[in-house]
């Protein structure tokens, strides 16, 4: 799964602008255009990038529009306080409002509010548990754990710390952080009770063959009998914001229920749907 999203100029083009023929699958998006809207976040994305600000005239050839509506666009960023103007008047970058309302409410909770409806209608189509992991001091921290709907299933209790360095979510969440990340966390590691973890050589290699695939499905290295399967919850930046988990047990009694490939692709869109990116490999 490789999905870099790299800023476009022009990334919206307006009515009357020259524009390649959108795909098909973009055809019904154009019904909810909102141009001025699209203009104003583009603005912010740009500014985003630039820590020192840019001046109007970089604005407008950054983004290949006309200067007077680039004008009056950054005049009501600047009035609702989403940019500020430099003393001098002749730079625009961003304030600190966005920063502000994204810290209004805490980020993990933001994103357990998500996954949970999500991670209910997972566990409800493929009649398994999961859970949901975020890397916290070194470790995985289990922060949601859903139930499946049938009287078997296995579970992880709330809150759980597991390790980084043998559990499918630690290896997702190593496999899916750039490389300077990654070794961070190996450095924060601390082993856990029963830690079982690959020589680094081997642990090298499954991070490899993990993110080539986009997902993680293995034995368990806890437990007989149980198929981890993980996604990684993706951020704009392509780094893991969070594992997804199933631990998948075959039933073998006369009910028939999912099996494992169609977990696995019910898990896969899951984590797709929560995650801030495209692309990931189905």
């Amino acid at each position: 799964m490789k999905s870099e999203s790299k800023p476009k100029k022009n990334a919206h083009p307006v009515a009357g602008t020259s524009a390649e023929p959108a795909p098909a699958s973009a055809a019904a998006d154009d019904r909810y255009r909102a141009p001025a809207l699209d203009k104003g976040l583009d603005i912010l994305e740009l500014l985003a990038q630039q820590p020192q600000g840019l001046t109007r005239g970089e604005i407008v050839k950054e983004m290949d529009r006309s200067a007077s509506e680039i004008y009056r666009m950054l005049e009501r960023l600047v009035a609702r306080q989403y940019v500020m103007r430099s003393a001098s008047g002749d730079r625009y970058a961003l304030s600190l409002k966005l920063f502000a309302l994204a810290h209004i409410h805490p980020p993990l909770n933001r994103l357990v509010t998500q996954a949970l409806p999500i991670m209910d209608e997972f566990a409800r189509k493929a009649e398994q548990s999961c859970h949901m992991g975020v890397y916290d001091r070194g470790n995985v921290l289990i922060t949601v754990q859903v139930n499946g709907p049938g009287a078997w299933g296995m579970t992880i209790r709330l809150g759980a710390r597991v390790s980084l360095l043998d559990t499918a979510s630690g290896h997702v969440l190593l496999a899916f952080s750039d490389p300077e990340r990654a070794q961070s966390m190996l450095a924060e590691h601390t082993a856990l009770e029963g830690e079982a973890p690959l020589a680094p050589e081997q642990l090298s290699a499954a991070l490899h063959t993990i993110h080539a695939q986009g997902y993680m499905e293995r034995d368990s290295r806890q437990s007989f009998g149980v198929v981890d399967i993980s996604c990684p919850i993706l951020g704009p930046d392509n780094n893991a914001l969070a594992a997804l988990t199933c631990p998948y047990i075959r039933r073998i009694d006369r009910h028939v229920g999912p099996d494992e490939k169609d977990v696995r692709r019910l898990l896969l869109e899951a984590a797709q749907a929560l995650s801030l990116t495209q692309g990931m490999a189905r």
